[in-house]
């Protein structure tokens, strides 16, 4: 039992010196700590800037896409108006024509019964 106690308190000595030991390492590693977070700040600032740029250009280019799909209706609307004058002074045309012998037919049906009636 008293081998054990020796043991015990050994153990107990040679850890008290080896936490002092390490409590007493000048802080070395301190200076490359302070450089590794500016390498992480660049790398994060560049991951930034080349985000904000991708989004620039996706906010750029979906404007030039929506730019051209106005154009393109801009350009079917004025279509679609140009088709409708022209069907429009079609109808116009034809019912015109058809109000014309109309009126031609009712003009010689009249003069066939007015001399009849004459007569």
């Amino acid at each position: 039992m008293k081998n054990r106690i020796v043991n015990i308190t050994a153990t107990l000595i040679a850890g008290l010196f080896a936490t002092a030991a390490f409590a007493q390492t000048p802080a070395a590693p301190a200076a490359p700590a302070a450089s590794v977070p500016a390498k992480v700040e660049a790398a994060h600032t560049k991951a930034v800037a080349k985000a904000d740029a991708k989004e620039a250009q996706a906010v750029v280019k979906a404007d030039a896409k929506e730019a051209k799909a106005v154009v393109a209706a801009k350009t079917e609307v004025a279509s679609a108006k140009t088709e409708a004058v022209a069907t429009k002074a079609k109808a116009h045309h034809k019912a015109k024509k058809t109000k014309t012998k109309a009126d031609e037919k009712l003009a010689s049906a009249t003069a066939e019964a007015a001399p009849a009636v004459t007569k």
